[in-house]
């Protein structure tokens, strides 16, 4: 999954010797990420370098010499370029030597020593799970938590992601980013610059042809309908009203799998939905890209198991 690393911000600090070093905030897909020194960055860098050699992006040079502004704001673009190359390599996301550093540098940006806590993961028919772990868990780990505790089968995870949602009055939410693997959700939670905000257990692909390979386990397709409901609830997804009434109807009868099947079906429309928007929207391009096809799409017809439904007002 693609993420977004920014430096908008550095300060100048005094430290211990009278001197003074640059801090930078570190912003990850909008939030605060982290605060770190160029020292702990290039220490990082060196340690990487000795396990993936020359893979690496170029990391910015030392200087010797008092920076001036104009030296200072290269150096800071150049490093917020190298975070986002580094990570563009999945055998680097998954090491031992970037995770841990990432981790560390989380917990000390806001204090947080690593010890036992509990966490409210909340699934999508509003109900939450309380799962114990450890303050430095990573998102992976604690989806792992979760999953074994709802019986979610392991092979399916990369399916799934946490998610942290907004929560505002009258019940209404606002699904705002996937947390990344590396991310530690309790530390996540508590260093949000906006009040209410919980996290969440999601599927995050868009191509709804996916579906069928989740429905051997059954925690998977609860999880896949309870979305669909919600996604219809909070009017993410707007199918028509005569979609609207099959569903119904299917959730009253008790048949969640052919419920499943239309809420699937429902998805694939909203999609292409979205991709001939993209098609339209130069600025959408980035998103269309985890969409399903790219091409202009005029009509869409979905044959999803209860006849075929066609496209209205899309």
């Amino acid at each position: 999954m693609k993420m977004h690393f920014c430096i908008p911000v550095s300060q100048q600090r005094p430290d211990a010797l009278g001197g003074r070093y640059v801090l930078y905030s570190v912003y990850l897909d909008g939030f605060l990420f982290c605060k770190v020194r160029y020292s702990q960055l290039h220490r990082w860098n060196e340690q990487l370098r000795r396990v993936f050699g020359n893979c690496l992006p170029p990391f910015p040079p030392k200087y010797y010499l008092a920076m001036t502004a104009s030296m200072a704001d290269e150096r800071r673009d150049q490093l917020e370029q190298y975070l986002q190359n580094v990570t563009m390599d999945p055998n680097m996301l998954r090491s031992d030597v970037f995770v841990d550093f990432l981790k560390l540098v989380q917990l000390d940006t806001f204090s947080i020593t690593t010890k036992k806590a509990s966490l409210d993961i909340f699934l999508p028919d509003g109900r939450s799970i309380k799962v114990e772990i450890l303050t430095s868990d990573t998102a992976e780990r604690v989806l792992e938590v979760v999953s074994r505790k709802i019986g979610l089968c392991q092979e399916l995870l990369g399916y799934f992601g946490l998610f942290l949602i907004r929560s505002y009055k009258e019940g209404k939410l606002s699904v705002i980013k996937k947390l990344v693997d590396f991310e530690l959700p309790y530390v996540s939670l508590r260093s949000s610059e906006v009040e209410n905000f919980q996290v969440g257990l999601r599927k995050w692909y868009l191509d709804p042809s996916l579906d069928s390979r989740l429905m051997d386990c059954r925690a998977a397709v609860d999880l896949i309908y309870m979305q669909a409901i919600q996604d219809i609830e909070k009017e993410w997804a707007k199918p028509t009203e005569v979609q609207r009434q099959k569903l119904e109807a299917l959730q009253k009868e008790d048949n969640q799998t052919k419920a499943f099947l239309l809420s699937s079906c429902l998805k694939k429309m909203i999609s292409e939905k979205m991709v001939k928007q993209a098609a339209e929207n130069p600025e959408m391009k980035d998103y269309s890209s985890f969409l399903p096809r790219k091409s202009k799409i005029k009509t869409a017809e979905v044959d999803c198991g209860l006849g075929t439904i066609k496209e209205e007002g899309l």
